[in-house]
Formats: C-alpha cells, structure tokens, sequence
C-alpha cells in the first residue's frame, strides 16, 4: 500500500499542484492509517483491495477520536482523496471511505495588526548587513502585497518588475497572478539585493539563507515572529497575520471587496468576505460619525 500512496501523492504534486505541506501532511496521515492496519491485522502486506469500510471506521474511532478538528478534516481528506484516486484508476470497485465524513471546521476571524502596530515592527527593524536588509525585505514585502509564506519563498528576481512596481506570484495550483507592491517594499528589496551583491551570492531566488540557499516557510515564520516579540507588538505576528493585515488594513481604507479577492488570490469571494466582519468596527464609527440620526 505504501508504493500506491506514493504514487497518490506524485499526482497530487504534478497534476493537482499540491504544495510541499500538504504532500507531507498527506504522506503522513496515509501511512498512519496503513501502520494502524498492518498492526491491526498483524500483517504488513496490506493493500488498497482489502481496505474495508468497517476498518476505516475502527482506525477513525481509535485515530481521530479527540484531535482536534482541523486534524481530523485533513487526515479524512487525505484518506478520502487516496482511495477515491484508487477508484478512478481502476484498482478498487467501491470506495470504501465514501462513508467517511469530515467535521465541520468553526471559522475564524482573522488575526491581523492595527496600523499603529504594523507601523511599529516595519520601522522598528535593524538595518546594515545582507541578513537584516532581507529581514525587512520579508515583512515589507509581505504587508505590501498580501503574499502567502509560499508564494513569498517561491519569489525569483525575475518575478520581481521594479520599473511597473509589481511582482509575479504562484498561488495555490501553480495559479499564477500579478500582485502591485509599494515603493518602500521595492525600496528595501534593492538595498537586500545591493548587499547581496556585496556578499558575492549570486541566487534565482529573492529570499535566501547564509549559504545561498532558498529560505523554507518555517524560517520566514521564525523570522516574523522574532521581529515581532522585538518590536513589543501584542499580536501573535506571523506571515499569515500580515497577510491578514494587508487585507483588511485595504478593506478600512475602502478598496472593493472583489480587488481584494483578486490581490489575495482567493478563487472564492466568500473566502475574503470574511473580513468584512473584521472591519465591522470601523463601519460602525463612519456610520456614527457620518449619519445625521446615528446618535
């Protein structure tokens, strides 16, 4: 079983464009349930054919019972998607995870920075060598253009257009879109790549480590999160909060609701009108200071 879960999960890379997270969630999740079968059965010579839908519900009572939501959600569609792949390709007859079903998930409102915090981690930044001039790279770059972890480490110079101020990003499916980005995030990518230059590191990406290396997400994370302990900003920062901020920071200042979708790269507008709960505040104090019987 474990050859037809690589295969699953090489579809998923090069037809479904699915990211390098997921694939790892994926692969992890599929070969639980596989050990959990093998150990049940006292047999490692488990196959997608002899997966029953009783055995799935006996790992999901003694695997999912008590994790929390979003784990079991993504743990059943790894395990829907595998077998549901099986089928289409011929393998199995009966999906036996067709009964399978994933919690619903609560949603959340989005975690973002008032400006005045925004304000105080972008200028509160060290500046001088390659290291700290590509740290503020990072955060403006991400307020400035709403840019997923991903799409941000995925950034080539090439994909960077200083003269029209836009870059050229891959969302989610290898989507591609075009995303405006400030003077001052252009301001302090030059002053990175000008050190670079310096450092004699010569790279297709934008955003490396000390050895020339492409940065992964989890240091873009790591890093956010350091500079904004530093700053004393009382948000939980992280790439996904300025993204968050991007958005509904747009959003207070009254930009459309569908050039928010297409910025953000949302296929659905009902994913960004989630913030329009967010900026309820804001509504609420022009509504009282703008209507002649608010009060």
């Amino acid at each position: 079983m474990l050859e037809q879960i690589e295969r699953y999960l090489h579809h998923l890379r090069a037809e479904r464009h699915a990211s390098d997270h997921t694939l790892r969630g994926y692969r992890s999740d599929l070969r639980e349930l596989c050990a959990f079968l093998a150990g049940a059965r006292d047999d490692r010579s488990i196959s997608p054919r002899s997966v029953s839908a009783a055995d799935l519900r006996a790992y999901a009572a003694a695997k999912l019972r008590g994790a929390r939501r979003s784990t079991v959600s993504r743990k059943v569609s790894a395990i829907r998607g595998f077998f549901a792949f099986m089928l289409a390709r011929g393998t199995l007859r009966k999906d036996p995870a067709a009964q399978l079903v994933a919690p619903k998930i609560e949603k959340r409102l989005p975690v973002f920075l008032p400006i005045d915090d925004t304000e105080r981690l972008l200028n509160g930044l060290p500046s001088g060598d390659a290291w700290a001039e590509r740290d503020r790279a990072i955060l403006e770059t991400l307020y400035s253009s709403g840019l997923r972890v991903s799409e941000l480490v995925g950034l080539d110079w090439q994909h960077v257009d200083f003269e029209n101020e836009c870059v050229r990003v891959f969302g989610k499916g290898r989507k591609e879109r075009i995303v405006p980005i400030g003077e001052i995030a252009l301001d302090a990518l030059r002053a990175y790549r000008a050190h670079l230059a310096a450092e004699a590191i010569e790279s297709a990406a934008v955003f490396v480590n000390r050895r020339g290396g492409r940065l992964t997400s989890r240091s873009v994370a790591r890093f956010v999160k350091r500079d904004a302990l530093r700053s004393g900003t009382p948000v939980a920062a992280s790439p996904h909060a300025l993204r968050h901020t991007f958005a509904t920071h747009l959003l207070n200042q009254g930009a459309d609701l569908r050039a928010i979708q297409e910025l953000l790269g949302h296929a659905s507008l009902s994913t960004t009108q989630r913030y329009t709960h967010v900026n309820l505040d804001h509504l609420m104090k022009v509504y009282d200071g703008a209507h002649p019987r608010a009060k």
